[in-house]
């Protein structure tokens, strides 16, 4: 019998049988995360499944982060509910202004080789970057798994992407992404794993990997992993005190297809509106007028992306006259390290604006909403019609760099500096 994927021996060890692509596995989970958009329904439900105690509460976790800070007398409510259940079942909240509930998973080392986690939030396959099989559920899925500790899946069938090759100057990892997702279309890799391999994968730091998982759900994919390395345990090193346990596929695992990139040919992408996989190369949409730039979200909110930007930013004279430069980083962490350095500092010193450390703009939920007509561009993952609050918007997608030289010069352009 053929070897497995790193998906297949994760599913296997955490539901006790020899899972293979194609079976449906009930599976033990390691942790499973809660947002303020998922988790009242996901109460409703439980209540509805007679749930009366949460099977090992300190795997679970809840954040207040998509309503962050709320802006309505109802979504205060919302948060209220959530307060009082994690109280009442022992579950820990991560307050308004911790941050993004992805994130704090990462930082908080809840996310490690070899573990099952889950999240009521689509873009929890950012956990595989850590060489977890991290995947979104819905809010009656995280209701069962509260009751039981248990998620049914799937097994995928998974694509192998093998990256040679390292990132010439200016291209960063949501180019590869978005290079990726316009090759593949948004139902390109529907419910498979993606393996992310080779040279090139190795040469990511775990900020880059952290976008490329994150943004496998944009083709459909149930999973998007890592191998675990030398860069992943220094990054996990001051956050995890038990003894990692890495996956890796076996010589012989089967495979669906195999896709091969060289990193070192890639140049600047974009999506356009309104589609994450309506992606060209920057040098196509180059010289289209920008409203509003948005440096945030779980893609683009972490300290490395900030220092992208403001070294574009500051390399060209500082912010566009007419354009808004909106700021929201991905949690707390980064926010004091970011003040720390005077990253902020310079950056708000020269006009940005900056908002609560959670999800922001990028669902139109919180944080700052575009006027009528608005031209965005963005380090978020999605560009939905309406994606950011106002239908009539029209929101690009970037790298940070990219999102900083158009902040810079009024207009989507290429890097300035090459960062």
């Amino acid at each position: 019998m053929a070897g497995k994927t790193v998906s297949e021996k994760i599913l296997s060890a955490r539901s006790g049988v020899d899972a293979r692509a194609g079976n449906v596995v009930v599976c033990e989970l390691d942790f499973a995360l809660g947002t303020d958009a998922a988790t009242p329904m996901a109460i409703d439900y439980f209540d509805a499944m007679g749930g009366s105690r949460i099977r090992q509460p300190e795997r679970f976790a809840f954040s207040l982060d998509h309503y962050a800070p709320p802006a309505s007398a109802k979504s205060a409510a919302l948060h209220d509910r959530v307060r009082a259940f994690a109280r009442g079942h022992g579950v820990h909240v991560w307050e308004v202004g911790d941050g993004i509930g992805l994130q704090l998973m990462v930082e908080s080392g809840r996310c490690r080789p070899g573990s099952l986690v889950i999240g009521a939030d689509s873009h929890s396959t950012m956990f595989g970057a850590l060489n977890a099989f991290g995947t979104g559920i819905g809010s009656s899925d995280l209701a069962a798994a509260m009751v039981s500790g248990q998620v049914w899946l799937r097994v995928p069938e998974t694509t192998k992407v093998w990256f040679d090759g390292t990132l010439p100057a200016g291209v960063h990892a949501k180019d590869i992404i978005l290079a990726l997702i316009g090759r593949l279309g948004q139902e390109g890799a529907n419910y498979e794993a993606l393996e992310f391999l080779g040279p090139g994968a190795q040469s990511l730091s775990v900020d880059e990997r952290l976008v490329l998982s994150n943004m496998s759900v944009e083709m459909g994919a149930k999973a998007g992993i890592f191998l675990a390395d030398h860069t992943t345990r220094a990054y996990l090193s001051t956050r995890v005190v038990e003894p990692l346990t890495p996956v890796e596929p076996d010589a012989d695992a089967r495979y669906a297809r195999e896709i091969a990139i060289d990193l070192s040919v890639l140049e600047p992408q974009i999506a356009r509106p309104h589609d994450p996989d309506n992606v060209v190369a920057l040098r196509e949409a180059s010289g289209t007028r920008v409203d509003m730039v948005f440096i945030g979200t779980c893609t683009g909110g972490r300290v490395s992306d900030f220092h992208q930007v403001r070294a574009e930013v500051e390399a060209s004279g500082g912010i566009a006259p007419g354009v808004m430069l909106v700021l929201t980083p991905a949690s707390r962490e980064v926010l004091l390290e970011l003040v720390r350095d005077g990253t902020l500092e310079a950056l708000t010193r020269m006009g940005a604006v900056l908002t609560t450390p959670g999800c922001g703009a990028c669902c139109g939920t919180s944080g700052v909403i575009p006027g009528d007509g608005m031209t965005v561009v963005s380090t978020a993952n999605r560009n939905f019609k309406a994606r950011m609050g106002n239908a009539t918007a029209s929101i690009y997608l970037a790298s940070p760099t990219s999102c900083a030289a158009a902040a810079a010069t009024g207009m989507l352009t290429g890097p300035h500096v090459s960062v």
